[in-house]
């Protein structure tokens, strides 16, 4: 792709017109089969090498009876590793214990004594990997906040007032690196959070982008079915400020039904599950992927998305000169045939590819100091997925 022109004339490109396909289509007559196979090379040549890492799949939000949810416990464990068959999943009950009912930290043994205990007994590094959470409210930020811990043995965080939370006390947790919030239904009247105003080191580094009907993308998306909604409380009001905001989904599901599809209406019968490209299903191992935001968001069933730019990872920034390629490259694998592929761009849908499950291809314009890219998922049954996105700085501009 090294036309001095280029990019005088395009801002997307592909590798089907590099010098060296255009100069084996010139050749003239001759060996069409041996031709295509150079061309195919050729093509191939500009393709990342395939992962050394693994995707695994799992569920990182749901409740049992030790707050408002139904089942117990060890119901709740069992269902995600043998009737969902997840790689890993998060317990997250209510730090209050439930309306009328006791407090998780309350008491000699507590709730929260118990689920540690239990999160240390399902753990099985290899086969499923258990992870300690709780959902705190945090009043005025985010009234629903799950925080996930990289250790079985994590405190509960209490400040000045339970139920609530101060700018400095959310600073503190957002500071931490033994645990990460992530908030959800930041877009509801009750629950919700001003992504556009809150300031940007009080933003978190994630969203739950969906759950059980609540897609979060953007104002009136398609898997959104809530009957509430506000502005400023969806994930690209907070990208569009500059936000490095990963995505991760979670069924919030009280009724022991974490990680199943299940035969309510669209879209609430699909849960939210979360992908993660990790080097092994362990804690350690998921944790630090999740902090780095290599991960990505779909609704129910499996999907593994690979996205990558230059080679980088979904949630890495890098820096690149103005006058570099953008390698953009994308892989979809799925239980359904895929719809769409949408490459988001700077919030705004920059190249759709229908019917597509992978392709590759460079993107010549520069729109900033700092671009970002991700990807929106459409399978033919109306599911979608989302990967956190990739940042791109400019070098030279501050």
């Amino acid at each position: 792709m090294n036309h001095p022109d280029k990019r005088k004339a395009k801002s997307i490109d592909t590798p089907g017109r590099c010098r060296a396909f255009t100069d084996t289509v010139y050749e003239g007559a001759g060996d069409p089969a041996g031709k295509w196979a150079r061309i195919r090379a050729a093509e191939n040549g500009f393709r990342p090498a395939p992962p050394t890492l693994k995707a695994f799949v799992g569920e990182m939000h749901g409740h049992t009876n030790l707050s408002d949810g139904q089942p117990d416990i060890d119901s709740y464990f069992r269902n995600l590793r043998d009737n969902a068959r997840l790689d890993f999943g998060a317990v997250s009950d209510h730090d209050h214990g439930g309306v009328g009912r006791p407090c998780l930290r309350e008491g000699s043994p507590s709730k929260w004594d118990l689920i540690r205990e239990k999160v240390k007994e399902y753990d099985e590094p290899g086969r499923f990997t258990a992870i300690l959470a709780y959902e705190r409210d945090s009043y005025p930020f985010y009234n629903n906040m799950v925080i996930y811990y990289g250790t079985h043995d994590g405190e509960m965080i209490r400040g000045v007032r339970d139920g609530e939370i101060t700018e400095d006390e959310l600073r503190g947790v957002l500071a931490r690196g033994d645990l990460f919030v992530v908030p959800h239904d930041t877009y509801s009247l009750s629950s919700g959070a001003d992504l556009s105003t809150i300031p940007l080191d009080l933003l978190p580094p994630f969203l739950e982008i969906y759950s059980r009907g609540d897609a979060c993308e953007y104002w009136d998306n398609p898997a959104f079915d809530y009957t509430e909604m506000c502005a400023g409380g969806f994930w690209q009001d907070a990208l569009r400020r500059g936000a490095h905001m990963g995505v991760i989904a979670g069924s919030d599901d009280h009724g022991c039904r974490n990680g199943l599809i299940t035969d309510d209406a669209y879209p609430r019968k699909f849960p939210g599950l979360t992908g993660v490209w990790a080097e092994e299903n362990t804690l350690p191992s998921l944790f630090s992927a999740l902090k780095a935001k290599r991960c990505y968001a779909f609704m129910g069933g499996r999907m593994e998305i690979d996205f990558r730019v230059n080679g980088h990872w979904m949630g890495e920034t890098f820096t690149l000169a103005p006058d570099e390629d953008r390698v953009i490259r994308f892989s979809v694998k799925a239980d359904a045939p895929v719809a769409s592929v949408t490459v988001v761009k700077n919030c705004r849908d920059y190249a759709r590819f229908r019917r597509t499950s992978e392709k590759l291809f460079f993107d010549y314009k520069v729109e900033g100091p700092e671009d970002h890219y991700y990807l929106r998922v459409e399978l033919e049954d109306g599911r979608f997925g989302w990967t956190s996105p990739v940042w791109i700085r400019t070098a030279g501009d501050n």
